[in-house]
């Protein structure tokens, strides 16, 4: 099946069925020319046109792009800059499904086979946590990581259920006690953490992709102690909660300083699994 050519993210196009495709980096995620998609899997001479008539025609595509998709500057054949119609990835499958053309025809196909197996895992969680799995083979991590990095998910769940029961359920606390339960732990925050390892700021790498065997232990014994003692205490106030993010990371972070004292070197490594232009390495 074709698809969307992962290259470096200075680039400006992007390789799509063998066409170049315009996109730009807008609120930490791709946006592609709406009407550069057309031109590929329509080859109508005038993808603009066509665009217009196909969501004349289909009311709720035009609806979904007039409220979804925003216009972002982007460059022209000739060179100039001017606002073009744009989608994320998101966006851009719907835009395909509204597309009666043989080229679309495997990207429907994938759809329909995602949606099935979203459904099978609704079913059954195990199969969600094999995809995932594979998912990461597939990336070249190793057996023994990947172990450490899915009982990590898993421990992670359980504290964000556990939030969820004492009343917090915006991502923007779940962060704030992450962020609490990371520097009691490590000495830093997230973001924080992420900057010391050189990983893209505006992205969505995974800070916990690119921790070694001991970062992630001593992550998910911070998250786990702090489960624990939320369990055992019950927290009702946002305060309480962080106070026990606190000491959950604390437990952690003295069983860090203990670890680090016995090998005689820094478990925070600054190392990452990316290498200069955002692809996965993984030399280990």
């Amino acid at each position: 099946m074709s698809k969307l050519e992962n290259i470096a993210p200075q680039n400006k196009l992007v390789v799509f069925q063998g066409k170049e495709v315009r996109r730009s980096w807008h609120n930490n995620e791709w946006y592609y020319s709406l009407v550069d998609i057309v031109a590929v899997l329509s080859e109508s001479k005038n993808p603009t046109d066509y665009l217009k008539k196909i969501r004349k025609r289909d009311e709720e595509l035009k609806s979904y792009i007039g409220t979804n998709c925003p216009q972002i500057e982007m460059q022209t054949t000739s060179g100039k800059n001017r606002k073009t119609l744009s989608g994320n990835t998101k966006d851009v499958f719907r835009l395909i499904q509204s597309i009666p053309s043989k080229k679309a025809e495997p990207f429907k196909q994938w759809l329909a086979q995602v949606g099935k197996e979203r459904l099978d895992e609704i079913e059954n969680p195990e199969l969600a946590q094999e995809r995932m799995k594979e998912i990461y083979e597939q990336k070249g991590y190793p057996k023994d990581w990947i172990d450490k990095r899915l009982r990590g998910i898993a421990i992670r769940q359980n504290l964000t259920d556990e939030w969820k029961e004492r009343g917090i359920k915006e991502q923007r606390d779940y962060a704030i006690l992450t962020a609490e339960i990371s520097k009691a732990t490590f000495g830093m925050t997230p973001s924080e953490y992420k900057a010391f390892k050189n990983l893209p700021a505006k992205s969505k790498v995974n800070l916990r992709d690119n921790m070694d065997d001991l970062e992630l232990i001593f992550t998910m014994l911070g998250e786990r102690v702090t489960t624990e003692i939320s369990k055992k205490e019950k927290p009702e106030t946002f305060s309480e909660s962080k106070d026990v993010a606190k000491r959950g990371g604390k437990v952690a972070g003295d069983a860090r300083r203990n670890t680090e004292k016995e090998l005689g070197r820094s478990i925070v490594s600054d190392k990452n699994n990316l290498d200069t232009d955002g692809q996965l390495k993984l030399e280990e």
